[in-house]
């Protein structure tokens, strides 16, 4: 077996002149005595932060774009149609769908009728122009087929008309309320509250309840005070008659 040289106890050499001196080695540390933290800065879960991460701050709330000024001196802002203000900043065919019983496809049609571009501005547009488009809302029955009116075969007229604005809600509360008055099905539905057109009733659209399940325990103790309720509360004796008071004798009582 080859044993291994022993490590000769002479001291090492000096370092030469011109060379670097050896790092100080650290003091040895006793037992339980704890080292002293570092000045650097550690991160959430005490390690340091790694270079070039990203930083989770906080976005800020998005900016909203610039309020849109036109150079035009007759710009309108607000621009009244069928008793509806309308925003003028607003493409004209978007605009319109403010109008109540107007929705994008009616207000597209409405603009080509009336010759005029959808997506300009309505606030551009001259009053002339405007007063066209609405008087082509309140026609629109004559010059469109009727599927695309909002108020076909009317019952007591018998027309075809498209109701725009206040008109619309008007009509539509008359309709409900003639409903109400012949007691017919749907009428029924909305004077009580209910889903009228068919709908799924059994899970939505309750009514008139809690709802819930009752558990077992409460059917139980309900039915139990229901019975108990029902088997104390027999027919009483009735009371017996008053007493007559008893009529005085016709001659009247003798002294002794």
């Amino acid at each position: 077996m080859r044993i291994a040289p022993k490590e000769s106890k002479e001291p090492k050499e000096a370092p030469k002149d011109g060379a670097a001196a050896a790092e100080p080695t650290e003091p040895p540390v006793e037992k339980g005595a704890k080292k002293e933290k570092s000045g650097a800065p550690k991160g959430k879960d005490g390690k340091e932060p790694k270079e070039g991460g990203k930083s989770k701050a906080k976005a800020g709330p998005p900016t909203r774009a610039p309020k849109f000024v036109s150079t035009n001196p007759n710009f309108r802002y607000i621009v009244r149609v069928a008793n509806s203000d309308l925003d003028g900043t607003r493409p004209t065919a978007l605009a319109l769908t403010t109008v109540p019983g107007v929705g994008l496809r009616v207000a597209e049609t409405a603009c080509h009728l009336a010759r005029v571009d959808p997506t300009e501005r309505i606030g551009e547009l001259p009053e002339p122009t405007v007063e066209g488009i609405e008087a082509t809302l309140t026609t629109l029955n004559a010059k469109v087929p009727a599927w695309m009116v909002n108020h076909r075969t009317e019952p007591v007229l018998g027309t075809t008309v498209h109701y725009v604005g206040v008109e619309l809600e008007t009509r539509r509360r008359d309709d409900v309320n003639q409903m109400r008055m012949i007691r017919s099905y749907r009428g029924v539905r909305h004077e009580r509250g209910q889903k009228v057109r068919g709908q799924r009733t059994r899970s939505n659209g309750r009514t008139g309840m809690a709802a819930g399940v009752l558990k077992k325990t409460a059917k139980e103790a309900a039915a139990a005070a229901a019975k108990e309720e029902g088997g104390g509360s027999g027919r009483s004796a009735p009371a017996p008659a008053a007493a007559s008071p008893a009529k005085p004798a016709a001659g009247g009582a003798k002294k002794e």
